[in-house]
């Protein structure tokens, strides 16, 4: 009888080694590789496939086109983020940290997919825990039915039984396959569980909802290759002890990846936000110096965020730079450019940058939102209260022209706000329309003149 061969997969990369060792070769990180047992051919239970069968081959133009159909689960914010609706035969992975509303979130979908039937496979908690959540969030779904089983066999013949349209997988890290004789969670266990569920899902033509846990790090735990098999990826982000989540689509090959869902956690679960905007500018006080007001753009929708920056002379050799929000070496890049080109000395002062409601800013057209808080903390000068501003500062302290200037003018506009500051290659050409708008439109060809209209230069 063949033995198992033994493994070491990066639970960071992916990456096998033969042998242990303490730093990954593919990654370099430290700590990640993981003892996996890998079956001999004979013993995995796959079968081979004939050499001899025909291919068949089409030709593109042959290939006749497939009606796309997408359930909206009434739930907008949800319905924005999957790109219209949750489309059939689809494998979602869901991830976020313990606590934060994941399985509230799948128990919430359950009466929206009547009169489907839905599978509520549970792994982790009891049938009473589930229904006592229930009871609690005040949802009735008899169309629901929970099977808490972490078996792979047993959970495939149960969606062939019910035939289901949709499974809620919760959580992938539980199920195990006796195919395998590594335990749950392992990276073997949760690749090869996650591609049969998948794979049976589209045969069945069947939703699959699948929960994952976050590392410490802040990543969808297992290897990396769980995201590449599913269609799409969902993060839920914000703190346990905040009411305000965030989800955001990582991946989605059915709608943008740019697109986030805002909801407060209350005692009937999950509730929408109207208003997005006004959740991240809620609660500023105006006249304080380092903050300022970005007009940015998350996906298909226009969002005005708060952004703080607190500088004080440092105490040590080399000053502090911290960022919650924004990437840190664009950070360094503005500093540079703000001491450089507009002669504001940041050298021998710590610098911390913000970004309000937990949300994380990857658009270029936050550089002059970061800027100018910083600047108002170095000049201890508040920026208008009634101005906010976007713009993509260069290296040479010129601001380059932005995406979707309109919309950003007009959320402005309906949230009571006077002025916006921009670069002004996205002023030349406006609609009629927007100049009759309640709001000054005020272009900049550089740093320090957009720093002049916030009041801080």
């Amino acid at each position: 009888m063949a033995k198992s061969a033994v493994r070491y997969i990066c639970t960071n990369c992916g990456a096998v080694s033969l042998k242990y060792q303490g730093k990954c070769f593919e990654c370099q990180s430290w700590g990640t590789l993981q003892e996996t047992h890998v079956e001999p051919e004979e013993k995995s239970g796959k079968q081979r496939t004939s050499g001899t069968a025909p291919l068949r081959m089409q030709k593109l133009l042959d290939v006749e086109p497939a009606e796309f159909r997408r359930h909206m689960t009434g739930i907008g914010e949800l319905d924005r983020v999957l790109g219209g609706g949750i489309m059939q035969a689809s494998a979602v992975l869901v991830g976020g940290e313990p606590g934060i509303g994941k399985s509230t979130l799948m128990l919430q979908l359950a009466p929206r997919m009547a009169p489907a039937k839905v599978l509520y496979i549970s792994g982790e908690e009891s049938p009473n825990q589930i229904r006592e959540r229930a009871r609690r969030l005040s949802i009735t779904a008899e169309n629901l039915l929970l099977l808490p089983e972490v078996n792979l066999e047993r959970i495939i013949a149960a969606i062939e039984q019910e035939k289901p349209g949709l499974v809620i997988v919760d959580s992938i890290q539980t199920v195990y396959s006796e195919e395998y004789q590594s335990s749950a969670g392992t990276i073997t266990q949760i690749r090869e569980c996650a591609a049969m569920l998948i794979r049976k899902a589209k045969q069945l033509n069947v939703i699959l909802m699948i929960i994952g846990h976050i590392t410490k790090e802040g990543a969808l735990a297992g290897p990396k290759a769980l995201e590449h098999m599913v269609d799409t990826v969902l993060q839920f982000e914000g703190e346990g002890y905040q009411r305000y989540r965030i989800i955001r689509s990582v991946k989605n090959r059915f709608g943008s990846t740019n697109e986030i869902g805002v909801f407060r956690m209350e005692e009937n679960g999950l509730e929408e936000v109207g208003n997005p905007s006004e959740f991240f500018i809620s609660g500023r006080i105006s006249g304080i110096p380092g903050n300022s007001i970005l007009a940015g753009i998350e996906g298909s929708r226009a969002l005005l965020v708060e952004v703080q920056a607190l500088v004080s002379k440092t105490g040590y050799a080399m000053p502090q730079r911290i960022s919650t929000g924004f990437d840190l070496k664009r950070m360094s890049i503005i500093l540079a450019v703000l001491e450089k080109r507009l002669g504001m000395q940041t050298w021998g002062q710590d610098v911390f940058v913000k970004i309000t409601g937990g949300l994380k800013l990857v658009e270029p057209a936050a550089d002059l939102a970061v800027a100018a808080a910083v600047a108002s903390g170095l000049a201890n000068l508040p920026v208008d209260s009634s101005t906010v501003c976007c713009g993509e500062i260069g290296l040479s302290g010129e601001l380059r022209a932005i995406s979707d200037s309109e919309r950003r003018i007009r959320e402005a506009a309906h949230l009571g706000f006077r002025r916006i500051v921009l670069p002004e290659a996205n002023t030349r050409e406006l609609k009629p329309s927007l100049k009759k708008l309640p709001i000054t439109i005020a272009g900049s060809k550089t740093l320090q003149e957009a720093l002049s209209h916030l009041g801080i230069a």
